[in-house]
C-alpha cells in the first residue's frame, strides 16, 4: 500500500520561501499523480498544485502561481513543493495525495498524508 509522509514545513517571514517534500513509501511513486493541498484555520481544504506521473502536467491555484514550483524526482520518490515569496495568506496545514491524474475535486485523491505546517508570520 502506498503511504505518504509531507515534511518540510516551518515557520518563515513573508517573501520567505520553504521548500516541502511528498515522500512515498510502500509502492513506487511512478504510476501517481502527485497532488499538494492545504487547509487553513477556520476554511476548508483547498487544492494548491498537482504534477501527472511523469512531470508532463502540472497545475497551479490562481493564488500560488508564479510563486509555487511542484516537481517529482520518480528515483527518490518524492514529489516537492517549492514555494517562494511566501505570504501570510499561505499560512496552513499542506498535505500530499496520490490519484491516477490531476483532478479537480479532492474526492479523487487518496492516500493522504498527515500534513506539514507551513507558518508565514505578519
Amino acid at each position: 500500500q502506498l503511504q505518504l509522509v509531507e515534511s518540510g514545513g516551518g515557520l518563515v517571514q513573508p517573501g520567505g520561501s520553504l521548500r516541502l517534500s511528498c515522500a512515498a513509501s510502500g509502492i513506487t511513486l511512478d504510476y501517481y499523480a502527485i497532488g499538494w493541498f492545504r487547509q487553513a484555520p477556520g476554511k476548508e481544504r483547498e487544492g494548491v498544485s498537482c504534477i501527472s506521473s511523469n512531470g508532463d502536467y502540472t497545475n497551479y491555484a490562481d493564488s500560488v502561481k508564479g510563486r509555487f514550483t511542484i516537481s517529482r524526482d520518480n528515483a527518490k520518490n518524492t514529489v516537492y513543493l517549492q514555494m517562494n515569496s511566501l505570504k501570510p495568506e499561505d499560512t496552513a496545514v499542506y498535505y500530499c495525495a496520490a490519484s491516477s491524474w490531476c483532478w479537480g475535486h479532492e474526492g479523487e485523491y487518496d492516500n493522504w498524508g498527515q500534513g506539514t505546517q507551513v507558518t508565514v508570520s505578519s
